[in-house]
């Protein structure tokens, strides 16, 4: 095999491999996103409906009128922007910019007194210590 033949060769490697990793990375904040939006309490429903994935750039916006109270549209959202996360991998953002979210994260209401974020993350770390798949 000549050095040519092998630079292609593991430069197809690498691009395989860098294609693995961001599908786990994309995969992984689906299931954070899925998590933390099963986690939101329901009153109403706008907890659950402003719950917003970007990449690569915060939104700094709300809905008042967002209302679902199943999860189903934040969760489809999200896998949908999730499903073309590039390469380069930048930042996942999974947010909620409602002005009262930092309560309901902090144990305001009673469906949901260990938060949704927080207790989200403290659950995927645990998985991807034990080398459990997400």
């Amino acid at each position: 095999m000549s050095a040519a033949q092998f630079k292609l060769e593991l430069d197809a490697e690498w691009a395989a491999t860098v294609d693995d990793i961001a599908e786990a990375v994309a995969g992984i904040g689906l299931e954070a996103l899925t998590r933390i939006v099963r986690k939101t309490p329901v009153d109403t429903g706008r907890a659950k409906g402003n719950w917003v994935t970007s990449i690569g750039v915060v939104e700094a916006s709300f809905d008042e009128n967002a209302y679902d109270k199943a999860g189903a549209a934040a969760i489809n959202e999200g896998a949908t922007k999730l499903s073309g996360y590039p390469d380069e991998m930048p930042p996942i953002y999974i947010q909620n910019n409602l002005p009262y979210i930092n309560r309901l994260e902090n144990g305001w209401s009673g469906q949901a007194p260990q938060g949704m974020v927080g207790l989200t993350m403290v659950e995927l770390e645990a998985m991807l210590a034990g080398g459990k798949d997400v």
